[in-house]
């Protein structure tokens, strides 16, 4: 059993993917950084110095009364909170990496197409008397020596 499990944990493709999921993260955390750090800030200062991360509405105050100025402050008064905010940034967060994902498949597909040639020109073709392979511009077939007509 430990045999199998090695050899299903070694093939390319389990590799790979565990590859692409440690990226993934690494990339997730940075796209992250780049909605909350950089993008919002721009965003809510835009849009009057609103911090989306701030935004949430309050469904049970906690032990200290609102109103919270902060989610941290409500969430520290153990109020319970719909955090819409937090929700907007990572909707943000998920286009901007979708978006990327799809650069990259789309670059990945375009790059495959230059790989792949055209389809060769035949040089052959197949006599209609005697079913031989000739050359495409043959007009008598070397076999059976049937006219073939003209290319």
């Amino acid at each position: 059993m430990f045999k199998e499990f090695k050899e299903f944990a070694m093939r390319g493709n389990v590799v790979d993917m565990a590859v692409g999921i440690i990226i993934g993260g690494a990339f997730g955390t940075i796209v992250k950084s780049l909605v909350t750090d950089v993008l919002m800030p721009p965003l809510g200062l835009l849009l009057g110095g609103v911090d989306f991360s701030d935004l949430f509405i309050t469904l049970k105050e906690g032990s200290a009364a609102g109103p919270y100025a902060t989610l941290a402050a409500a969430k520290g008064a153990g109020a319970v909170t719909l955090s819409y905010g937090v929700f907007i940034n990572a909707i943000i967060s998920f286009l901007i990496v979708a978006f990327a994902v799809f650069l990259l498949i789309k670059g990945i597909n375009q790059l495959q197409r230059k790989k792949e040639a055209p389809p060769a020109e035949p040089t052959t073709k197949e006599c209609p008397y005697c079913a031989s392979s000739i050359p495409i511009k043959a007009t008598r077939c070397p076999n059976c020596t049937s006219e073939l007509g003209r290319a």
